[in-house]
């Protein structure tokens, strides 16, 4: 019913067209791999797959197609993993007809869109990544590569998975992490880890 209602209220926009709907995340992963919509919206609850999973999915494959996520969660935790996997939109269902329209011509327009009932968040990871970045100087000398295979490494992924998703060789996966842990003053073997998840929500 809700997707019905929300279909309707897109339908409804000029300019906007629904090319496929999916009733769970392998479905949809399905669809968008074969129908390369500029857009899609996945909620984080799908059943099989969820909306990240999909996300992971994609941005392994390195399909174009823009996200939006929605989900009925009122939550930082799921706004900044969100905000980890590079989303470029994050709605709440509350808000959703109202919201819907204008996050789905943000992101094909390039650009980003947050329901306004949650944008303490944002403030928040700003203000945390500031913190951090003072705390690390480090940080602002690593280049948009290495803060990227940062993000991977928050994201649980071996050397093997990030080489795979930067299209490069694993021995150059660990040049990387070493420049990074020479940056960051890192030493240990789990160091670089433990930097990585402390500061996920703020390794834009």
């Amino acid at each position: 019913m809700f997707r019905r209602g929300l279909r309707q209220v897109i339908e409804a926009e000029p300019g906007l067209t629904i090319v496929a709907e999916a009733e769970d995340g392998v479905a949809a992963l399905e669809q968008i791999r074969r129908l390369k919509p500029k857009v899609a919206v996945l909620d984080i609850d799908m059943p099989k797959l969820d909306g990240f999973a999909v996300v992971k999915a994609l941005q392994q494959e390195s399909l174009p197609t823009g996200i939006v996520i929605l989900t009925m969660h009122k939550d930082e935790d799921l706004f900044n993993e969100a905000m980890n996997r590079n989303v470029q939109a994050f709605i709440l269902k509350d808000s959703a007809v109202q919201d819907i329209a204008g996050s789905i011509r943000a992101v094909a327009a390039g650009q980003y869109f947050i329901s306004p009932a949650i944008s303490v968040y944002l403030l928040n990871r700003n203000r945390r990544a500031s913190a951090v970045a003072r705390q690390n100087p480090g940080l602002a000398a690593l280049t948009p590569t290495e803060r990227r295979v940062l993000q991977l490494i928050a994201d649980y992924q071996t050397n093997k998975e990030i080489a795979a998703a930067l299209f490069v060789s694993p021995r150059t996966v660990e040049n990387h992490r070493a420049n990074i842990c020479q940056k960051l003053t890192l030493h240990g073997s789990h160091a670089l880890l433990r930097f990585a998840l402390e500061n996920r929500s703020t390794l834009d």
